[in-house]
């Protein structure tokens, strides 16, 4: 599941040092040590290795679930013996992560979460003490969004601190979560004031000014501009160009769609090149917070970087990474078309990424301020956790084999009972993107939410209306001429392809690829053109359908 904890953050009384860096690697965090023999790269199929396999069979799956499971015990929340200490931060950081996973129904938790909560109002508190109470705050929200009765004091705790707390981010962290929580426009507004009469100079924090901004836009419910305008945009030229499509649910499964250095959208198959990927923080937490949903904007593409090491196949995967920049993040290359280094301008600067039209919806500059708030290392990647290791994910079945993560772009990657490969995203992206980009490809990510069906991801058909005119004409042309007259025409049946070739958008130079064929461990192929979820409405559309696994881990 994990993504990179949180890398920096500028507010350095939360900055984690010796004690956390542990406990940060264990859940999540890049490794500080060279990679692996573990790391497939991007022009190998992958082989994985002994390790690797013990950690995904179903007997060690099912192991690692019960770890958790077991260390929800009473006495394991008991603030008499573990009070919000330095020496008690390890313990708290650990048996609250272990809460996200398994999103515990008992009173005891209820119970522990508040108190710790209800510290947000005193003064004097350690870094330490402050970083206790950031996590329990993150899996506060989440578990109230769970169960609103049982974690009832969750809510009052966050009002309080609305209304109390000194700390700017811990009162917009619970103003974004009281939002959430079904407060009257009434009631919500009148919160706001309050907030704007307590930190006059709201508009400055960056924490305020962003959940304001957020709560404003969400009431008025701004029109989106027009997807085509977004997807025929080039921010520079000669430079490979990905879209993730989303929708405002990120429990909805997006679309990964890939443009090549020419403009020109990559076809597999005879339709569109995707990929569905789950972009939705395990927390329920607002972009504008370290471990909230993946933010919508313009993102950085520079290669990808090796998965860390066998230590943590379980948060990554096998597989390598693809790397991700937002702005002000150090170690970019070239954010700006045409400006060496990382991005250091000004939100002008940034807009101008985006097509005009884009440029006023509030929505779409979200990785800027992420980045100014000090969120960073976001990676597209796999996962070697088992998908039913996290709770809550029968909510959408469609995207049960996906796992969440902490704020990365998170891709399909499922073993079956001995440990072996069975379906895997990452080798599909990362010899796409090489493919289109060179080795060293590089270019931009955007993420966006788009209106409609919030329980269906975005249809294929309709992003290929916007993107591959010609072809949608010419369907619906063959269309009319196969109808007769008082006869219905039955749909096609779609063909299983397990050799499907990429090739450009332009249907008039359809040249065959390479093959993108990933050889899996289990000695079969999967197709190339990998579909969205086996329930998702796609009537028309001829993907392969995924082969179900038993989910015994």
């Amino acid at each position: 599941m994990k993504c990179f904890w949180q890398q920096r953050h500028p507010n350095l009384r939360r900055t984690g040092g010796a004690i956390a860096l542990a406990t940060v690697l264990a859940i999540g965090g890049l490794a500080l040590k060279p990679a692996s023999l573990l790391n497939a790269g991007v022009s190998e199929s992958p082989t994985g290795n002994q390790q690797a396999k013990s950690q995904a069979t179903a007997t060690a799956r099912s192991k690692h679930r019960d770890q958790q499971t077991r260390q929800i015990r009473p006495e394991n929340f008991d603030l008499q013996r573990f009070p919000v200490t330095n020496q008690t931060e390890s313990h708290w950081r650990n048996i609250l992560w272990t809460a996200a996973v398994v999103e515990p129904q008992e009173s005891f938790v209820a119970d522990s979460l508040s108190q710790i909560l209800s510290l947000m109002t005193r003064q004097g508190l350690s870094d330490s003490q402050m970083r206790t109470i950031d996590m329990a705050v993150k899996v506060g929200t989440q578990l109230y969004l769970v169960d609103r009765s049982l974690y009832a004091g969750v809510k009052q705790q966050f009002i309080q601190a609305v209304e109390q707390s000194s700390d700017a981010e811990w009162v917009a962290v619970s103003l974004s979560g009281v939002a959430k929580f079904g407060l009257s426009n009434n009631d919500l507004q009148s919160l706001i004031g309050r907030v704007k009469q307590r930190f006059p100079r709201w508009s400055s924090n960056v924490y305020l000014h962003t959940t304001l901004q957020d709560i404003q836009a969400s009431l008025q419910s701004p029109d989106t501009p027009p997807l085509a305008d977004l997807l025929n945009w080039t921010i520079a030229p000669k430079q490979l160009h990905a879209y993730a499509i989303c929708r405002s649910d990120r429990d909805v499964l997006c679309r990964l769609i890939l443009k090549d250095r020419n403009g020109e959208f990559i076809q597999q198959g005879g339709q569109l090149w995707s990929v569905p990927l789950l972009l939705r923080s395990i927390h329920s937490l607002n972009w504008n917070f370290v471990r909230g949903q993946t933010p919508q904007g313009v993102y950085r593409i520079e290669g990808s970087v090796p998965q860390p090491d066998d230590e943590f196949f379980r948060a990554y995967g096998q597989f390598s990474l693809v790397n991700l920049y937002v702005p002000f993040e150090p170690g970019a290359k070239q954010f700006l078309p045409g400006r060496a280094g990382r991005f250091d301008g000004s939100l002008t600067d940034y807009l101008e990424l985006l097509p005009p039209s884009w440029r006023n919806h509030w929505a779409m500059q979200q990785t800027f301020w992420a980045g100014k708030i000090g969120r960073g290392l976001f990676r597209i990647h796999g996962t070697g956790d088992s998908p039913d290791f996290f709770s809550r994910k029968e909510k959408n079945p469609d995207s049960f084999n996906w796992n969440p993560t902490i704020g990365c772009l998170s891709a399909l990657e499922l073993y079956n009972e001995q440990g072996q490969l069975l379906e895997a995203d990452m080798p599909k992206i990362l010899r796409a993107f090489e493919m289109v980009g060179g080795k060293n490809y590089t270019g931009y990510l955007v993420v966006v939410d788009v209106p409609g069906d919030a329980k269906t991801p975005i249809a294929l058909r309709d992003i290929e209306a916007i993107v591959l005119p010609e072809k949608t004409a010419a369907n619906r042309q063959n269309k009319a001429k196969s109808q007769k007259p008082g006869k219905s025409v039955k749909p096609a049946k779609s063909s299983k392809s397990t050799n499907q070739p990429i090739s450009k958008a332009k249907l008039t130079s359809a040249k065959p690829t390479t093959a993108l064929v990933v050889q899996l461990n289990a000695g079969t192929t999967r197709s190339n053109s990998t579909p969205m979820p086996v329930n998702a409405p796609e009537p028309e559309s001829a993907a392969t359908t995924l082969s179900p696994i038993p989910i015994a881990y």
